[in-house]
């Protein structure tokens, strides 16, 4: 059974189980159920359950609805479990294929689907993932049909943030924020999903930073705790050279490279599947450029994971410095540069949504960071 069965299955006992650790974003969605607007924007980072709660809340809108409408409420139950699992006929789930939300297919694709009536009830649900990567040219297309959309739709925005590019069709939705998942939170399910043991559970929990989806990930990682020491000592080798950054991006690069070994394996066996089925039934090119493009957008996905991942392990090091600081006025230079140090990761982290170049973005930050130990009061 995987995840997505897991969390369908639960959907018609309790539609909002399996958006763990977000109780304020739950109980408001929950409460717009019974006189919902037209669109909402989920807004919060990866793995924080966004997508959960986007099925979840889906299947309780069309349930209602069809409840309204005096229908049996077994099909409720059949609502729920269908939104949760992406197959119900009027929920439409649009994941843009490339790095960003494009005007041409996808957004035509979208406008076309918001015109056609329900399928089988009074309400149509349209999610839209990603949407923070929409261009400029997209998000103005979508204004109008998410403003003024049929009766019956429901549209549902899903972002890591809001862009200024963005700005005008978010203040036609109602927003719900999202807070990534609490590492107590994700180490209880990974436990209880048993994936790691309870001793081990709170490292994975911290290496996910808040995303729940990776912490599955990282569970079966046997190599997140030298990743995560690597990262961590990090300052200790800053030397203020270009020569040192060098080495140390290029070492951390080399790390997320093995990181990502298991999902290449994983890759190429479901590319040895579609060859396989092609030769059975003797077809060639179905479907081959959907699944290459989720492949590319996965992996680059997981190195911006690995990459969040480092930068949180190195905020964590130089807000350690700043505790840990005695309080005298001449430990005041250290302080001022370890928070300046926890500005710019925070900095860094948000513009690797942009997508920029891995390399650069990495030699520019480390060559901003200051050293820590004793040369951390000469920067």
């Amino acid at each position: 059974m995987t995840l997505l069965d897991a969390d369908a299955e639960t959907a018609s006992a309790d539609p909002w189980s399996a958006v763990v650790g977000q109780p304020q974003a739950v109980a408001a969605l929950a409460a717009a159920v019974a006189s919902p607007v037209h669109a909402y924007l989920l807004v919060g980072p990866r793995g924080s359950g966004r997508q959960a709660a986007a099925g979840a809340f889906a299947g309780e809108l069309i349930a209602a609805a069809d409840q309204r409408a005096g229908s049996d409420p077994a099909r409720s139950a059949r609502h729920r479990r269908l939104a949760a699992s992406r197959e119900h006929p009027d929920v439409f789930v649009l994941s843009p294929s490339g790095p960003s939300l494009r005007r041409e297919e996808e957004v035509s694709q979208l406008i076309v689907e918001a015109s056609r009536t329900p399928v089988e009830g009074p309400r149509k649900v349209l999610v839209v993932d990603r949407f923070h990567t929409a261009t400029p040219a997209a998000a103005a297309a979508l204004l109008k049909p998410v403003e003024e959309p049929a009766g019956s739709v429901v549209w549902v925005l899903l972002a890591e943030q809001v862009l200024p590019e963005h700005v005008t069709i978010a203040s036609r939705c109602t927003r719900v924020d999202f807070s990534p998942v609490p590492n107590a939170e994700i180490a209880r399910v990974l436990v209880s999903e048993g994936l790691v043991a309870a001793d081990r559970a709170p490292l994975v929990a911290a290496a996910a930073a808040g995303n729940l989806h990776r912490a599955r990930v990282l569970a079966t990682d046997e190599r997140v705790a030298a990743r995560r020491e690597a990262w961590w000592m990090v300052p200790d080798r800053l030397d203020g050279t270009g020569a040192a950054v060098a080495l140390l991006v290029a070492e951390l690069r080399a790390m997320i490279d093995e990181a990502g070994g298991a999902l290449t394996e994983r890759h190429r066996a479901e590319i040895v599947t579609l060859e396989q089925r092609e030769e059975h039934f003797g077809v060639r090119g179905s479907g081959r450029s959907i699944i290459e493009a989720q492949h590319k957008r996965e992996h680059r996905q997981f190195r911006t994971d690995e990459i969040r991942f480092g930068l949180s392990t190195l905020g964590a090091r130089y807000r350690d410095e700043i505790t840990s600081v005695p309080d005298d006025p001449a430990a005041n230079r250290r302080v001022t540069a370890a928070m300046r140090a926890v500005d710019r990761l925070r900095a860094t982290a948000e513009s690797l949504i942009r997508s920029p170049n891995e390399a650069l973005a990495l030699q520019a930050l480390l060559l901003d960071l200051p050293p820590l130990g004793d040369s951390l009061s000469g920067r």
